[in-house]
C-alpha cells in the first residue's frame, strides 16, 4: 500500500514539475496533479513488477530505502511522462 502511496505522489510531483518546466505541456496545476498520480501510479507498478527485488521487500513489510528511492523515481518520471504526453495531445488538438 505505500508503494502506490509513494507513486502517486511523486508521479503527481513529477507531474508538476514537468507541466511547469514547459509551457508547451502544461496543462493546468489540476491537470498536471492527476495526469501525473495516474502515471506514477502506473510506472511505479510496471517498476515493481520488473524489479521483483522491490516487490519482495515491499511485501514482506521491509521496504528499504533503496525501494523507497526507486519507487519516487520511478513515479516521478511516470508522471512527468504521463503529463508531457497528456499536454502534447492537448495542443495537437487545440
Amino acid at each position: 500500500m505505500e508503494q502506490i502511496l509513494i507513486n502517486l505522489i511523486a508521479g503527481a510531483v513529477g507531474g508538476n514539475a514537468a507541466g511547469k518546466a514547459s509551457s508547451k505541456f502544461d496543462i493546468g496545476t489540476i491537470g498536471n496533479t492527476i495526469a501525473g498520480a495516474v502515471g506514477g501510479g502506473i510506472l511505479g507498478q510496471i517498476i515493481t513488477l520488473l524489479m521483483p527485488a522491490v516487490s519482495a521487500a515491499s511485501q514482506a513489510g521491509d521496504l528499504s530505502i533503496g525501494g523507497i528511492v526507486s519507487q519516487l523515481i520511478a513515479g516521478g518520471a511516470g508522471g512527468a511522462l504521463m503529463t508531457i504526453i497528456v499536454g502534447a495531445m492537448k495542443n495537437r488538438t487545440a
